[in-house]
């Protein structure tokens, strides 16, 4: 040290070796760390040394094995599902497979965790001796099921990784009955898996009772298990009793436990004109779920999504609390009487001091009073999630988030009759300095409701004594408490309101200013416009970075827009870097529009116009769909407007397009990574003639990597 003190300042090129490693290997943005093996040959070797994981996106059908990486020896994460043609299979007639899975072997020595798109049998047949010593693997697949044995996708990772600790089947398509059969055939080796995760979203009937049974008595360790179910009674192996209770005595250990019905896993949003009662009860008993309580006592993170009421779960609930105390995260879907907020005592889930995050979906009879109680009871409360609550408005939300300001960093709104975008946000108030994440829908309809006046900013604004009073019966009146006692207990929560309100800047208004909002998450139905946004409350968001925009309707039977969706109007938000714009549930009419009805491409025109004026770095794009034909393809309009976005590095459209089209985008200065990706179910099995094939992939790769990237 003395002797570079002499020479000028010391350096970071000063830190021996051991401790440069430690500062490279910590850092996770792959720009910054490519960046960094620039800088000398010294940081190249340590930056090549200590990155763990990679991300292959080279084109496997041409024969350039040659371009294999051979510099990462130290990768443990591997992920081969990204590689061009996107879906396509690594056995192809123009390379040697055995020579390419030997190539890839010899070049990721350390592979420990393998993400791979699936689409045979015979990928994993070629790779799985590869990496013997694989304990996680991700299989991945939109496509349909090839026409094989039962189980041989699962035989070839279960003979030959006898190491397994965790297998991810959540974007694998496959039968649930493949699954239980190979299990059983490689017993040592499914009594070692701690981690499975069957939460497969492209399942139409999840796993039935005897396949769960099969499952958990052949994987004893399980310490997490995600699977999807069918709750439905009027379905046969429908998951009850007997299934709930054998989770609980075959996998005593497990600590992450998600039951949903596959109804739950779609991206529908729901009607929330909707009472929230299905049309059937589960077929689950408060028994029955006391059991799985009492037998998982080291419980963290439990979701129950049934789609199906289950009613009187508040005194169940409580169990939570005692019989598991490690519970942090809780998702609960058509519970009723999960809170009844009698008194000042607290009941059911608000009894769960513990919860970190909290999701509450379809729960009937969830009032405000209900949310009070849980902001009182669940005190570390860091993220919270309403969906399909009819009868909970702005003032509970707003109480809730009063109590809970210290904490809550992450909240979202969605399908809630009384929640639009204007009564949401007003809602929110108290925590817009402090929340990071945030979702809402975009319903302007009910806005006239709130009036741009100051006294409507305030928070001491509104009383809690306002608060609709429950009808009760004769019948009922053990069960609520009497209307003295109501009016004096929210006498005390506006006082405290009140209170909290002065204290926040003394002068009793709270900021007006988002201040660490990262990302947005927005809902919105077809036909509507964006720039209420603002309007609504979200003008001034400094931090902000990343928005996702989910478009859903039928556009169908609508005349066309009279105005731009209203992209442009993101442009108040410096920072915004990240989009992703979700139009695959907007229907429409892709090939054969009716006389007098607009086909898709007009609705991408409405939906893209103005992208052009942001300063996107990164953009998932989801075109819309033609349901009939399964067609989802990016238009002539949407093709040219992307191409204006000139600051875009990462363009993923999820859906096809044609090769003419995709021209376009060559346009864009700095794009260096664009992927045709089909990501949903059923993905198509042979691309159409006038679409991106294989041939027209390649020739477009080859066009964008013979470009100069300026920086």
């Amino acid at each position: 040290m003395a002797g570079a003190a002499a020479g000028g300042a010391t350096t970071i090129h000063d830190l021996p070796d051991a401790i440069l490693s430690s500062i490279l290997a910590s850092v996770t943005d792959t720009r910054a760390r490519n960046a960094a093996a620039l800088v000398c040959r010294k940081w190249l070797v340590l930056e090549r040394g200590t990155r763990t994981s990679l991300t292959l996106r080279g084109n496997v059908v041409h024969n350039n094995l040659y371009m294999i990486p051979t510099c990462f020896r130290a990768v443990t994460h591997l992920d081969l599902s990204l590689l061009s043609p996107w879906g396509h299979s690594l056995i192809c007639p123009s390379s040697d497979p055995m020579l390419l899975a030997h190539l890839l072997r010899h070049a990721f020595p350390m592979v420990t965790s393998l993400t791979v798109y699936a689409r045979t049998p015979a990928t994993l047949q070629l790779l799985a001796p590869q990496w013997p010593n694989l304990t996680h693997i991700k299989l991945v697949k939109w496509h349909q099921r090839s026409p094989s044995a039962l189980g041989s996708d699962f035989d070839p990772i279960l003979h030959h990784c006898t190491s397994l600790t965790s297998i991810d089947l959540s974007n694998f398509y496959y039968w649930t009955e493949d699954l239980p059969p190979a299990l059983q055939a490689h017993p040592a080796t499914a009594a070692a898996l701690t981690r499975l995760d069957l939460m497969t979203l492209s399942f139409a009937e999840g796993f039935k009772s005897h396949e769960i049974l099969a499952i958990t008595a052949a994987c004893p360790n399980l310490q997490q298990l995600l699977i999807a179910c069918t709750f439905d009674p009027r379905y046969i192996g429908f998951v009850g009793d007997e299934a709930i209770v054998a989770i609980a005595s075959n996998c005593p250990g497990l600590t992450v436990l998600h039951l949903a019905d596959t109804a739950s896993l779609s991206n529908g949003r729901g009607d929330p004109e909707e009472e929230g009662f299905s049309s059937e009860d589960a077929g689950i008993s408060t028994t029955a779920l006391s059991g799985l309580f009492s037998g998982l006592p080291l419980l963290q993170e439990l979701v129950l999504d049934v789609c199906k009421n289950v009613r009187d779960s508040g005194a169940t609930l409580e169990m939570l609390n005692s019989r598991c105390p490690k519970l942090r995260v809780l998702k609960l879907g058509h519970f009723h009487g999960l809170c009844l907020a009698i008194g000042s005592q607290l009941d059911g889930v608000a009894l769960c001091q513990g919860l970190e995050s909290l999701s509450i979906k379809n729960s009937a009879d969830l009032t405000d009073m209900g949310l009070i109680a849980i902001a009182r009871g669940c005190s570390k409360l860091a993220k919270f999630e309403i969906h399909g609550c009819k009868k909970v408005t702005w003032m509970g939300i707003r109480t809730m988030a009063c109590l809970r300001r210290q904490t809550l960093v992450e909240f979202k709104i969605s399908c809630c009759k009384n929640l639009d975008a204007v009564s949401a946000l007003r809602g929110l108030e108290p925590i817009r300095d402090r929340i990071q994440r945030l979702h809402i829908d975009c319903i302007w309809d009910r806005s006239q409701r709130f009036e741009d006046s100051e006294e409507a900013t305030l928070a001491h604004s509104f009383d809690l004594n306002e608060f609709e009073q429950p009808s009760i019966s004769s019948q009922d009146d053990d069960r609520f408490w009497d209307h003295e006692a109501s009016i004096k207990k929210k006498r005390k929560y506006t006082t405290a309101l009140d209170a909290s309100y002065e204290r926040n800047n003394g002068n009793g208004i709270w900021s007006k200013t988002w201040e660490r909002l990262r990302c947005l998450s927005l809902w919105i139905g077809v036909g509507e416009l964006l720039p209420p946004l603002a309007k609504a409350g979200l003008d001034d968001c400094p931090r902000l970075e990343e928005i996702q925009i989910k478009v859903e309707g039928d556009c169908r039977e609508r005349s066309k827009p009279s105005q731009p969706f209203g992209l442009s109007s993101l442009m108040q938000y410096p920072r915004l870097s990240k989009m992703k714009l979700d139009c695959g549930d907007t229907i429409g009419y892709a090939l054969t529009a009716p006389s007098g009805q607009m086909d898709l491409s007009t609705w991408e025109r409405f939906y893209l116009n103005g992208i052009k004026n942001l300063t996107l770095n990164e953009l998932d794009y989801w075109p819309p769909q033609d349901k009939d034909v399964n067609h989802r393809s990016l238009s002539l309009p949407s093709a040219g407007l992307l191409a204006e976005c000139v600051t875009l590095r990462k363009l993923f459209i999820h859906g096809t397009a044609h090769e003419h089209f995709m021209t376009f985008l060559l346009a864009i200065p700095n794009l260096r990574d664009v992927q045709l990706r089909e990501d949903y179910y059923p993905a198509p099995e042979n691309d159409m003639s006038t679409e991106m094939r294989i041939d027209s992939c390649s020739r477009f790769e080859d066009a964008l990597n013979r470009r100069r990237i300026l920086d």
